[in-house]
């Protein structure tokens, strides 16, 4: 049976963050991965000597420092060094490095969960890279007794979805290791046709089309109830969110606020944090312009403080054209997102600009198209979907892509989120299972809406946050 959690008080979750390092070190044992991957354009296969035990040889590897000290903790380091055999999906140091303090304490305070997580991560035998592609398509059993879903995609094996394998075939005198860039969550899988109740979202105009695809897909998969997905902005969702107790879910192109999470805490909501994709923030113009084509930060805060006001001073070839600016309201989580990386959070040299506000994406886009001197930025998605009408610019010589995006090389890439809390996923089935729909299928929705993937372990630990927080509920 796969199980569930929900977090204790955050403020007992936060003053556990001194022992971060040993949290680390436990949650690694729980992620002792279990299953085999295949060769491929990506993945590394290793054929080493068998001269030593799985933990030796994970040793000698270099890079699984936090999953040995994790073994040793749990107590593992014997039966991991015992006879097996044992088929171990190991994720490395740079996969636990994104996970959060708060995740790792609550998954300690609970060995049950440790437990239940680290035996859906083991499967018995020594399967090698071979014996795992054979799988394609098929589940492997775990000790915890659910299977994993293994699928080879693009010559990479996958797990679950949201786990790749990177290095395969460590061999050992008692198994084989296998590295992966991700975590494997044993989530329950999803009926919407046995969902019932209504859900509720608002929030981020730019996570709205992704939200909407989700819904879209959800409802297709035969669920009934009411779906309300709505478009207001960032802050104005967490409003409705953490002020009014309005929503179930709220969407956000940023992070929460501390300011905000007070507010949720004020009204018994303990915010739970689910990152889904990458946006690169898209800088546009009117396709008229062709003497543009790329712009530094700096020249975006002198034309979005109007220090600029004609495009023939940012490139004299452009001749004499006014420069027009749009621009996503204040309430937009887009908005606060530019001004930090243009203004240094300082909005005041915008809003003296006076642009054109609004907190509707398609009117700046409109806005942009009809201006012969029109500048706008909005998330890709909007860009994707009106992109004959529309002219987008390289920022600092950097082309927006999913590599760029994901990577950091793009200056204006950014997280796009879901939050929801866990009094409401204890109280409301609908919406954890929504939520949980919306984790397994996101990568294949959001490249068609525009938008980008998140990284297997960035993705993974959004599993995590949601098993973390269901479990708890069934205790």
């Amino acid at each position: 049976m796969k199980l569930f959690l929900q977090f204790s008080n955050v403020e007992d979750i936060l003053n556990m963050q001194r022992t971060r390092s040993l949290l680390l070190a436990l949650l690694a044992v729980t992620l002792v991965v279990a299953l085999v991957a295949a060769p491929s354009r990506d993945t590394k296969t290793v054929q080493a000597q068998e001269s030593g035990t799985l933990l030796e040889v994970a040793a000698d590897a270099g890079n699984f420092t936090t999953l040995l000290a994790a073994v040793e903790a749990a107590g593992l380091t014997e039966t991991l060094n015992g006879e097996g055999p044992f088929t171990i999906f190991a994720p490395s140091d740079e996969v636990f490095a994104v996970l959060p303090a708060e995740t790792v304490a609550a998954l300690l305070a609970d060995p049950a969960l440790l437990t239940s997580i680290l035996t859906y991560h083991v499967v018995p035998g020594n399967l090698l890279a071979a014996d795992v592609v054979a799988l394609d398509g098929q589940q492997a059993a775990t000790v915890q007794g659910e299977g994993i879903n293994v699928a080879v995609v693009d010559d990479a094996v996958v797990l679950d979805g949201n786990a790749k394998v990177v290095t395969a075939d460590l061999t050992a005198s008692n198994g084989v290791i296998h590295a992966i860039d991700g975590i494997l969550v044993p989530l329950a899988d999803v009926d919407p046709l046995l969902t019932e109740g209504d859900i509720v979202t608002a929030g981020s105009s730019t996570v709205f089309p992704l939200s909407t695809a989700v819904a879209e897909a959800f409802e297709a998969s035969g669920y009934i109830g009411t779906l309300t997905v709505d478009s207001v902005g960032t802050g104005a969702g967490f409003e409705r969110f953490c002020l009014n107790g309005e929503t179930d879910i709220s969407n956000a192109s940023r992070a929460i606020k501390q300011e905000e999470i007070d507010n949720c805490t004020n009204i018994g909501r303990t915010a739970i944090e689910f990152r889904v994709g990458t946006d690169a923030l898209a800088v546009v113009v009117n396709p008229a312009l062709e003497c543009v084509a790329d712009l530094t930060i700096e020249q975006l805060n002198l034309i979005y403080s109007a220090t600029v006001t004609n495009w023939s001073e940012i490139n004299p070839a452009c001749g004499d054209v006014a420069i027009s600016l749009f621009s996503p309201g204040t309430d937009s989580g887009t908005f606060d997102y530019f001004v930090e990386e243009v203004f240094e959070a300082d909005d005041a040299p915008i809003i003296g600009a006076n642009p054109q506000f609004s907190e509707d994406d398609n009117v700046l886009v409109q806005g942009v198209e009809g201006n012969p001197g029109g500048i706008g930025y909005f998330g890709y998605a909007y860009y994707v979907a009106n992109a004959g009408a529309l002219k987008i610019l390289n920022i600092e010589g950097v082309e927006p892509t999913a590599i760029t995006a994901e990577d950091g090389a793009y200056p204006l890439a950014r997280p796009l989120y879901i939050y929801s809390a866990a009094e409401i996923l204890a109280e409301k089935a609908q919406v954890a299972d929504f939520i949980s729909f919306y984790l397994t299928n996101v990568d294949d929705i959001i490249g068609v809406v525009g938008y980008f993937p998140a990284s297997n372990a960035t993705l993974s630990v959004a599993k995590l946050n949601l098993y973390v927080a269901l479990y708890a509920a069934m205790m």
